[in-house]
C-alpha cells in the first residue's frame, strides 16, 4: 500500500497548524492598543476618563452647547482601549463619548449579543441622550444592531470602516446614517460596502478617507487581511473624529448622498 497518502495528511496537518499558530500569534500582538492609546485612558485637560464594568466614558470638561453623545463599538478581537485616542478627539469637540467593552472582545458574536447590546442601552438610559451610535468593523455590526433594537433612542449611525450591516435591514431607519470608509482597506472595500447598499435608507451618505486603511481606524497594529494605509495614522483618525463631530453636531455630511457614493 502506498504510504504518499498518509505523509500528505502529515505535512498539511503540520502546515495548518503552524500557519494557524502564526495566525493566532499576529492577531495576538496586532490587535493590541498601542503605548498613545493606553495613554489616551488618562485624564487630560480637556476630558476627563472613567471606567465602568461595561465601557469607558470620556467626558469633556466643556461641553458643546446642546451636544449630542457618541456610543461606541469596537472592532472585533480588537482591545476596545485601542479605540481611546479617537474617544478623546471627540471629547475634545466637547461631546461625551462612551467606548463600549464587548465580552470576549466581541469574538463569537459577542459583539452584537442581546446582552451586550442591553448592557450598552443601559449606559445611555443612565447618562441621558441623545445619541449617536458608531462601531467599527465588527462593531459595526454591533452598531447596527443597537440602532434596529433600539430606533427611538438613535440620533444617527455612523458605520466606520464597516460593510455591515449585512444580514439586517435598515431601510426604513428614521435616523441619521453616515458611512466612513477607507480606499485601501480591503476588509470594509467600498464594493463589499455597495453590495449591502440595500440594506441602508436611502438618505445614507458616505465619506472615503482617501489612503485610509482598516487597522488606523483604531489605534493598533498592523490587522492581517489589511493594505498599507497612503496616510498618517493621526490624520486618518483626525478625519474620522470630523466624521463623528459632523454627525454629533446633527449636521449634514460635506460629501455626497449614497446616490453618488465616489
Amino acid at each position: 500500500m502506498s504510504t504518499w497518502w498518509p505523509r500528505l495528511r502529515k505535512v498539511w496537518a503540520i502546515g495548518g497548524s503552524l500557519a494557524l499558530a502564526v495566525w493566532v500569534a499576529w492577531c495576538a500582538i496586532a490587535f493590541q492598543p498601542s503605548a498613545l492609546a493606553r495613554a489616551a485612558l488618562a485624564d487630560s485637560a480637556q476630558v476627563r476618563v472613567r471606567a465602568t464594568a461595561d465601557a469607558w466614558v470620556f467626558e469633556p470638561v466643556t461641553r458643546a452647547a446642546n451636544a449630542r453623545s457618541l456610543l461606541f463599538f469596537p472592532g472585533g478581537l480588537v482591545d476596545a482601549r485601542a479605540y481611546a485616542p479617537l474617544m478623546q478627539a471627540v471629547a475634545q469637540g466637547g461631546h461625551r463619548a462612551v467606548l463600549v467593552r464587548t465580552p470576549w472582545r466581541g469574538a463569537f458574536g459577542q459583539a452584537e449579543a442581546p446582552a451586550t447590546l442591553v448592557a450598552a442601552h443601559a449606559i445611555t438610559r443612565t447618562l441621558g441622550g441623545p445619541w449617536v451610535v458608531g462601531g467599527h468593523s465588527r462593531g459595526g455590526k454591533a452598531a447596527a444592531a443597537y440602532a434596529q433594537r433600539y430606533p427611538g433612542d438613535v440620533d444617527a449611525l455612523v458605520l466606520v470602516g464597516t460593510s455591515h450591516p449585512r444580514d439586517i435591514s435598515l431601510r426604513d431607519a428614521p435616523f441619521a446614517v453616515m458611512q466612513v470608509l477607507g480606499d485601501r482597506d480591503p476588509i470594509a472595500s467600498l464594493a463589499r460596502a455597495d453590495r449591502n447598499r440595500h440594506r441602508l435608507p436611502g438618505h445614507t451618505t458616505r465619506r472615503v478617507l482617501h489612503g485610509a486603511n482598516h487597522s488606523q481606524f483604531g489605534d493598533y497594529g498592523f490587522q492581517p487581511g489589511d493594505r498599507f494605509a497612503h496616510m498618517p495614522r493621526n490624520a486618518q483618525r483626525a478625519a474620522t473624529a470630523a466624521a463623528l463631530h459632523t454627525a454629533l453636531a446633527g449636521g449634514a455630511p460635506s460629501l455626497s448622498p449614497m446616490d453618488a457614493r465616489r
